[in-house]
């Protein structure tokens, strides 16, 4: 999945970096948070979510005046200042388009310049959005996590992370993180909690979706429900779930948006792979901790001697390299005996690495028929995979019960590691580790 990166210039002279993927009607995707055009892509959850939105449809994504790959030597970070880089990017790709806003300040932004160019934009979709700003907290949590962001960047409550989703939430953590400093993401909360488009939003003439998790705990449901009825013209979509978290309830979001927008992408390219594959998954462990020890540029060293490894592994065992999720890989293979001896090389090259920086890298790997879409695996033997590596341990190699018994008799070692119920799976998982030190 590639995308066109471009910059523009807004009316004050900032440089704002933006990036086009898909074909169809234009669709402005507007965050409304400090983010990385690149990183986003890279990261798995985030990338499966905009390959999602942008099926049917000419997706255009931006970063943020101090943020990502647009300017970040900017002071004047306030809610008229971003909507002046949505104007830019709007007046680059051309006018009018469907305005799409997922949480934070994005609401007040997309409000405030549909409310301000009516006639350049023809539907308004709002994700998670608000009225004011000043009901979220109180004034004195609000200083509380104003200066909270100053010294240790915007938190991720882990208290409200469902099981399986932490490396999800810890991703979005490491894109805030190196997106922009803690003294712009503390300039956005600022101006996040002092938004009030109550007036602005009445003046809304376009037709408007409004989608709003009843258990959200970033923006509360009741907030989403009143812009709603102030709205002239609006459809309102709640749901069981937090829209702040939108990789998790994706079917469901990306369905609402897709209907409203009227883009029929039924007849998109899915089809199931005619014969057996054996889906690998790598990933580092301790990888966030390694960036916050290592610094970025250290530690971004470090993660491109791990692509080179990998990538000349997989070369040499005739694996297909499907995405990188950057802490880690997931590959393809026609044959099951390749895949467990790329296993073997990988952990053996990471093993004779000399650094003074080590690399721990657990592997997973699983065999079945995926279904094949875009050049992309998905369905019960990619999830599996996925779930086995995410019970090794550093060093290790672990393998599904089918995986051993397609490799009997070709000389590898295995240890039986007992079975585990994978979440998403009614049955018990037996799985093998793969002895490979010599």
């Amino acid at each position: 999945m590639d995308q066109d990166i471009s910059f523009c210039t807004t009316s004050d002279g900032v440089m704002i970096a933006y990036a086009t993927l898909g074909e169809g009607p234009p669709l402005v995707y507007v965050t409304g948070w400090p983010g990385h055009l690149q990183l986003e892509l890279d990261t798995e959850h985030s990338r499966e979510f905009i390959r999602a939105l942008s099926e049917g449809v000419r997706l255009i994504r931006y970063d943020m005046r101090g943020s990502g790959l647009s300017d970040t030597d900017v002071s004047d970070l306030t809610l008229d200042r971003f909507v002046l880089d949505l104007a830019a990017v709007i007046d680059e790709v051309g006018p009018p388009v469907n305005l799409l806003s997922l949480g934070f300040l994005a609401g007040p932004i997309a409000i405030t310049y549909a409310a301000q160019f009516p006639e350049r934009v023809s539907l308004l979709i709002l994700s998670t959005a608000y009225l004011r700003g000043a009901d979220l907290f109180d004034e004195e949590r609000a200083r509380a996590l104003i200066a909270f962001i100053r010294t240790s960047g915007f938190p991720v409550d882990i208290t409200t992370i469902e099981e399986g989703t932490e490396k999800q939430y810890r991703g979005v953590a490491q894109i805030q993180k190196e997106s922009a400093p803690k003294e712009a993401q503390a300039q956005v909360a600022e101006a996040m909690l002092g938004a009030d488009v109550t007036e602005l939003a009445a003046k809304i003439s376009m037709p408007a979706l409004v989608i709003h998790g009843r258990q959200d705990s970033v923006i509360p449901f009741s907030q989403g429900r009143e812009l709603a009825s102030t709205l002239p013209n609006a459809k309102f979509v709640p749901f069981e779930g937090m829209s702040s978290a939108p990789w998790r309830y994706q079917d469901l979001i990306v369905g609402e948006i897709k209907g409203f927008l009227g883009v029929d992408v039924a007849t998109r390219k899915t089809t199931a792979t005619s014969d057996i594959r054996t889906v690998l998954f790598t990933d580092i462990v301790g990888h966030t901790e390694m960036m916050q020890r290592l610094g970025d540029a250290k530690g971004r060293d470090v993660l491109r001697e791990h692509e080179r490894i990998t990538r000349e592994a997989l070369a040499e065992h005739g694996g297909d390299e499907v995405k990188t999720m950057g802490d880690g890989f997931m590959a393809s293979f026609g044959s099951v005996t390749k895949a467990v001896e790329c296993a073997i090389a990988l952990q053996r090259a990471f093993a004779e690495r000399e650094s003074d920086e080590p690399l721990s890298v657990r592997v997973g790997i699983n065999a079945g028929e995926p279904i094949e879409e875009d050049g992309d695996l998905f369905g019960a033997t990619v999830i599996l995979a996925s779930r086995i590596a995410a019970k090794a341990e550093g060093g290790e190699i672990l393998v599904a019960d089918t995986v051993r018994g397609l490799c009997s008799g070709k000389g590898f070692l295995f240890a039986d590691r007992g079975e585990f119920v994978a979440k998403g799976f009614e049955d018990p998982v037996r799985v093998y580790e793969v002895r490979w030190s010599e």
